[in-house]
């Protein structure tokens, strides 16, 4: 399903009228007059889809102009509803006024024009002739002409359309189908009713009377196998030969109407999602076939295709709409591959490792001396699942506290999920600081300066045409059955070191994740010894990538860039770019070719893309360095998503999370299973490209478990979503949907990639901001509504992660204690 937005606030004045027109004529329209001379700047906006079935779904918002209706487009209808200002329909120099709600209906091949006096917002349906013209005998000889919305089926259709309109950027595409089928039905009942008035191709006005109820009833029986025309005539009351008669006056058969009318109705079907698991052959006797080779030849002949060919091809162009628009959930119909991963999730390590190698006592891993009983050696957890600690050991901890390494390798990480039933490969106590590795799963945009030479990162990327170390790589089945790009099909991408059991977590703790300091990952390439890099990718799920100006469009750009390894104590630290490069089709070490960036770790083969070097001169980079993933187990069963971030926190995206800050996240699961990953060396607010400058990171952490018990009084005693705190603010996260996997279901990981808005994301996090100062703070509902209009900075966290973020900063110099 394809996708046009535009609006001409992206363009210069002198490029508008150009660019709108251009617009325009992609729709089959062209556009004169009106505003488009005049002094007042042109404004203009498209929100237009065209499906699989080839119907098109246009919003147009502009000023005063006259659309007209290009001779030279397809075959088809085009149906134009008036949402906003009235109109003037001109054909042939016969002029009709056009009210608002009022239907105008322009065949292709007519010349015929819409005068819009003032501003006007209008929806425009182009349906194929094909979904119709089996139905509409008159169809050749049909003028433009005007349904009025003020009574009978011409009002309900004129809703009909308006409901349409209101939704047209949120439908997906199982929902759209059944909405074709039905826009097919109204506009056929709508023109019959003005065919009437004309006759149909020399029919008398009784006989279309016979025959328009003849062809109802004919619809009404599609199904019946044992339809004839003796039936049909005997039900009608008139003989067999003068309803056959009426068939040929208007240059049909009976038969070949019948036919033609059931293969419709398995086409239809054969496309769509609903009946994707019903054979063939079931379809075809479903509408009255009885032989299934008689109506795969009728099909051939109507279509130039088999049945099996066309619903092949319709698959294939639902899963190019999924990548093209949502590959980065789950994709639709997948529930059948995912049912068949096993529940327990295997851990893909290489064979010389022991899952626990990478977690050390800290001063061994650093080789320091003055070792001391703070350090200890790791233990693996006997069992997957950590169960609740006993109410009597519940909150006891060691006498000190002690700290761990968790070092990134192919057996500590987990690549684009996360999950309940993951072993955890580090177990602590509450108070214990960890130091925990990170890597990016950008790292293969340029492997010199990010993998080479680092046996850390060389263990999780290894991919070779004989082996992947870490082969799952998202949500998706493991065996690619859905894109065939990979296992795990790249629904999900974060590389997460974990997951960390906590002792004596139970459902219903908050865990405090401390963050004490972060340190780049210095590249181990003694070409670039001792620096350290990152990687931006402006990627087709950026906020932008719909909207470019230049050419070529569409295009992904990679920039990679360098930061400063030492990060002061005190003062400013920079990136700065070091080249970019355009995306180009890449092969993976096992033969798939990627023309886009649709799988994560794909190594990059610097011999198929240009570097730009010199980019972004004099321009200086702070760097902000922050842990873009940081997560407790999810509650719900299977492998969960990565990207959408939710109450269990994930991939929140915000700067903030950064030296000096605290995370509190609710306990799902026990143990909490607590996941670090996404690490971010700089990023804005939004993340509008689609990534933030992707640098390893190393960062220090203490845990502190708050058990339920203990929480009451505390700012985050009623936490149902994830809270950060630093030395000066609380900082609240809203998102579109605050719980989207209990919200949608089984269909979670697909619908929170269509359903996500910012207004929704704005909703959430005021109603959470006014929670938190009416209980945190003692304010009523009106005095938190005020100070949440003064003095609360709501900001958009991210657009790019399947649940968008809108985040609320609470100043905590606001409240004076005692006050």
């Amino acid at each position: 399903m394809e996708s046009l937005r535009f609006t001409t606030e992206s363009y210069p004045q002198a490029e508008r009228l150009r660019a709108w027109r251009a617009a325009l004529d992609r729709l089959g329209l062209r556009s004169s007059g009106g505003a488009l001379h005049g002094t007042r700047a042109l404004h203009g906006t498209i929100e237009s889809r065209t499906s699989i079935g080839g119907f098109s779904l246009s919003v147009l918002t502009s000023g005063a102009q006259t659309l007209e209706l290009k001779t030279s487009a397809a075959d088809s209808l085009q149906i134009v509803l008036t949402v906003d200002g009235a109109a003037t329909l001109v054909v042939d120099g016969r002029r009709e006024a056009v009210a608002v709600h009022d239907i105008v209906y322009l065949p292709s091949r007519e010349h015929a024009s819409l005068v819009f006096p003032t501003d006007f917002r209008v929806f425009i349906v182009r349906v194929p002739r094909a979904a119709i013209g089996s139905r509409l005998f008159a169809s050749s000889s049909m003028r433009a002409g005007r349904i009025a919305a003020d009574a009978g089926i011409g009002h309900v259709f004129s809703g009909f359309l308006a409901s349409i309109a209101e939704s047209v950027d949120t439908l997906s595409i199982s929902e759209l189908r059944p909405l074709e089928l039905a826009l097919a039905e109204f506009l056929v009942a709508c023109l019959a009713g003005h065919q009437h008035e004309a006759s149909i191709s020399g029919l008398t006005a009784s006989q279309a009377a016979i025959f328009t109820r003849v062809c109802r009833t004919i619809d009404e029986r599609l199904g019946d196998s044992h339809i004839s025309l003796a039936a049909i005539a005997q039900q009608a009351g008139v003989s067999s030969r003068y309803l056959q008669k009426l068939f040929e006056t208007v240059g049909q058969s009976f038969s070949a109407y019948l036919r033609q009318r059931r293969l419709e109705r398995c086409r239809a079907e054969l496309v769509d999602p609903l009946y994707e698991r019903m054979s063939i052959s079931d379809i075809c006797f479903r509408w009255g076939f009885n032989d299934p080779a008689h109506f795969s030849r009728s099909f051939r002949e109507q279509y130039q295709m088999s049945p099996r060919v066309f619903r092949h091809e319709a698959s294939l162009e639902l899963a190019r709409h999924l990548v093209r628009r949502m590959s980065r959930g789950v994709p639709l119909n997948a529930e059948s591959s995912l049912a068949q991963t096993a529940p327990a999730v295997p851990r893909e390590s290489a064979p010389a490792e022991d899952a626990f190698a990478s977690a050390i006592p800290l001063d061994a891993a650093r080789e320091t001396n003055g070792a001391d009983d703070d350090t200890i050696v790791v233990r693996p957890p006997a069992q997957t699942r950590l169960e609740p600690a006993k109410s009597t050991s519940a909150g006891r901890r060691p006498a000190r506290p002690r700290h761990h390494l968790l070092r990134a390798t192919a057996n500590t990480v987990h690549w684009g999920y996360f999950s309940h039933d993951l072993k955890a490969v580090l177990e602590v106590d509450s108070g214990d600081t960890v130091t925990i590795e990170t890597l990016t799963q950008h790292a293969s945009d340029d492997w010199a300066r990010m993998v080479a030479g680092d046996p850390g990162a060389e263990s999780v990327f290894h991919w070779t045409a004989e082996r992947k170390n870490v082969d799952r790589r998202g949500a998706g089945p493991l065996n690619a059955s859905i894109y065939g790009r990979g296992a795990g099909e790249g629904f999900g991408v974060h590389i997460c070191t974990g997951p960390v059991a906590v002792r004596g977590a139970e459902v219903g703790d908050v865990l405090e994740v401390r963050i004490l300091d972060v340190h780049p990952r210095r590249c181990a390439n003694p070409h670039f010894a001792g620096r350290a890099f990152g990687s931006n990718a402006a990627a087709w799920w950026g906020f932008h990538y719909r909207e470019l100006l230049t050419e070529p469009k569409p295009r992904e750009v990679i920039t990679i860039y360098e930061l400063d390894a030492e990060l002061p104590e005190h003062g400013a630290s920079f990136a700065r770019a070091v080249y970019n490069y355009r995306w180009t089709p890449q092969r993976d070490p096992f033969g798939v070719v990627h023309p886009t960036i649709d799988y994560p770790g794909v190594p990059v083969d610097h011999a198929t893309v240009v570097e730009n070097h010199n980019v972004l001169k004099n321009v200086r980079i702070p760097v902000r360095p922050h842990f873009g993933l940081i997560a407790v187990a999810p509650q719900q069963d299977g492998l969960i998503d990565s990207i959408p971030p939710s109450a269990f926190g994930g991939n929140l995206d915000n700067w903030r999370v950064a030296r000096g800050a605290s995370v509190y996240l609710t306990v799902g699961v026990p143990g909490a299973l607590l996941s670090i990953g996404d690490p971010h060396a700089s990023q804005g607010d939004s993340e509008l490209c689609g990534t933030a400058i992707e640098c390893s990171l190393t960062g220090d952490f203490q845990l502190i478990l708050h058990k339920k018990a203990t929480l009451a009084g505390q700012p985050f005693a009623d936490l149902t979503y994830p809270l950060v705190e630093t030395a000066d603010e609380w900082v609240l996260h809203g998102f579109s949907h605050p719980n989207y996997l209990a919200e949608f279901g089984s269909h979670a990981q697909s619908k929170v990639y269509e359903k996500s808005t910012l207004d929704l994301a704005m909703r959430d996090a005021f109603i959470k901001t006014r929670r938190f100062l009416m209980t945190t703070k003692g304010l009523s509902e009106d005095e938190a509504i005020s100070l949440m209009s003064v003095a609360v900075d709501f900001g958009v966290t991210q657009v790019v992660d399947g649940n968008w973020g809108v985040h609320a900063i609470i100043r905590k110099s606001m409240f004076i204690d005692g006050d």
